[in-house]
């Protein structure tokens, strides 16, 4: 079968698409037969990680298709059923194998490339909103990278979920027009305001409930300022920084401020399982109504996964950037 996998760690030159024998599944698991993967910066990471040894992984950590064979007991995953979820590596490929407990039912009114946008940004947001930031009923709470995949997703669970009033960041106006159409309220262009300052005009001073950060030391003071008493501030990114010069603790005990660091592909595969099957009960039937929708930039063909990479990395993407496998 067709994958994608790296000559050596580096740039977007050692792509490098190989021929490998079809994976075989074990007991518990899935053979999908890939129809579209996302591409996430997580692989764009693992493509540069130079401590990765020989042989080097089939890159892709999420994906949409067809169960090929199913070795688990579950009859609802039998040949043939639409899926999508996260895999461990190989969503680059023609088939990847999928433990069984994280694959959630694609519904019938979404199309496999709309599928493979869901699995990281959703779960990830998901999991930040409500797992670590704790996000209750119309709460206030500040997304970062507003136009980003989780920042997409973030913003209609946000507002489906919980009706919270939601400000959005992003530098450049279509960016906030998409987090607008989505559901955010308040829109701050970074590039030409101080956000911090217009969470306070907006919120007479109380500040925003809870943070999703994707961008870490560069808005550390701003996002310090936009705190609430007892906001859960959620550090998912470090896009400007991951060094802070001088912390002042004493600020984050002052408003009794929750400081939460969490990464998703590295999470268990128990973990994983758990948040997928939560997630599954609770948002994928709001897909199927359209109160939720899968946010797509773009659709690459598999043989131009590098072109992919490149609008990833330029940050050029508002919503997922897909990789097409298969029809």
């Amino acid at each position: 079968m067709r994958a994608w996998s790296i000559e050596k760690p580096g740039g977007r030159e050692v792509l490098k698409q190989i021929e490998v024998e079809k994976p075989v599944p074990k007991q518990g698991e899935l053979l999908i037969e890939v129809k579209a993967a996302g591409v996430n910066r997580t692989d764009t990471l693992t493509r540069q990680n130079t401590g990765l040894s020989r042989p080097y992984p089939i890159l892709g950590i999420e994906v949409s298709g067809v169960v090929a064979e199913n070795q688990s007991t579950d009859p609802d995953l039998n040949a043939g059923t639409r899926v999508c979820g996260l895999v461990n590596h190989g969503g680059y490929g023609e088939y990847v194998i999928m433990p069984a407990d994280r694959a959630m039912i694609l519904p019938d009114e979404l199309t496999f490339e709309e599928g493979a946008a869901i699995p990281e940004v959703f779960l990830t947001a998901y999991q930040t909103l409500y797992w670590l930031g704790e996000l209750e009923e119309k709460e206030k709470i500040l997304i970062h990278a507003a136009g980003s995949g989780v920042g997409t997703a973030a913003i209609q669970l946000a507002s489906q979920l919980s009706q919270a009033t939601i400000f959005a960041t992003a530098g450049h106006p279509e960016k906030l027009e998409k987090a607008k159409e989505l559901g955010a309220h308040v829109l701050v262009n970074y590039k030409e305001e101080s956000f911090d300052e217009r969470v306070n005009e907006v919120t007479e001073g109380a500040g925003v409930d809870v943070i999703l950060d994707f961008i870490g030391a560069s808005y550390w003071e701003m996002n310090l300022e936009s705190c609430a008493v007892d906001a859960r501030w959620v550090l998912i990114g470090t896009l400007g920084g991951s060094e802070v010069a001088e912390v002042s603790l004493g600020d984050l005990m002052k408003k009794r401020i929750a400081l939460k660091g969490t990464l998703l592909t590295p999470r268990s595969d128990a973990y994983k399982a758990q948040l997928s099957k939560e997630f599954a009960e609770i948002a994928m039937p709001l897909f199927k109504e359209k109160q939720l929708k899968p946010v797509v930039h773009t659709v690459i063909p598999f043989k131009e996964l590098p072109e992919a990479h490149r609008i990833m990395e330029d940050n050029e993407n508002t919503g997922k950037i897909i990789l097409k496998v298969s029809d």
